[in-house]
């Protein structure tokens, strides 16, 4: 797996990562779900250079300006409901890219047995030789990100996977990284040491779902 950590050198991202972290500015849910959008533009702009262009002719009222442009075809992909801030992101950027979206939640059954990850909804257009780009604001334990990638897998074979996050654990990446293909890209945001007992991410900052929508029943 290709990891891309953008916050080991100092630009501008510091500052909406701060912001998303800070328990006092947290409290204003319009501003956090802005940071992470905003965020998702950093990451977008960082991805692009991973991607693929050719040389187009641009007409101007002057003349013509030969101008490399994208050429992947690329399928927009987030997970349900955290994701959609950082999807808007993403697509602020990759504004022709198709769009599809996941749910994955934690099943927490009774009597001791393990959680489970639940996948119920996918809706999207086709994945096949196509540039996935997956989106997801937390990669803390990595399983819900495994378990969407085994469903996804079923509707076709991407050409190139991207996996997008704002923050992530250090044993999330090595989770995930025993999962996804060798050719597999990680944009990462920020990147803490460690997970609690509940499997957050330890500094992290909470749910992010929760302060982007509302708290769930």
């Amino acid at each position: 797996m290709h990891i891309h950590n953008i916050s080991s050198s100092n630009t501008i991202l510091n500052k909406f990562i701060s912001e998303i972290r800070d328990v006092n500015v947290q409290k204003d849910s319009l501003r956090f779900r802005r940071n992470i959008e905003r965020i998702g533009e950093v990451l977008s702009y960082e991805l692009s250079k991973e991607l693929k262009y050719s040389v187009n002719k641009v007409e101007t009222p002057l003349g013509t300006k030969e101008i490399d442009q994208l050429t992947n075809k690329i399928v927009l992909c987030s997970i349900l409901r955290a994701g959609l801030p950082l999807h808007q992101g993403l697509l602020n950027y990759f504004d022709d890219a198709e769009n599809a979206f996941i749910s994955a939640y934690r099943n927490h059954p009774e009597n001791g047995v393990p959680s489970e990850i639940i996948v119920e909804y996918f809706a999207s257009p086709s994945i096949e030789n196509k540039t996935l780009l997956l989106a997801d604001p937390m990669l803390a334990t990595g399983q819900s990100l495994v378990a969407v990638y085994e469903a996804i897998k079923k509707y076709g074979v991407p050409k190139e996977l991207h996996i997008i996050v704002v923050i992530a654990s250090k044993e999330g990446v090595d989770y995930i990284s025993k999962h996804f293909p060798e050719n597999t890209h990680l944009w990462i945001a920020a990147l803490d040491e460690t997970l609690n007992e509940k499997g957050y991410i330890i500094p992290g900052l909470g749910d992010a779902g929760d302060l982007a929508f509302g708290k769930k029943l």
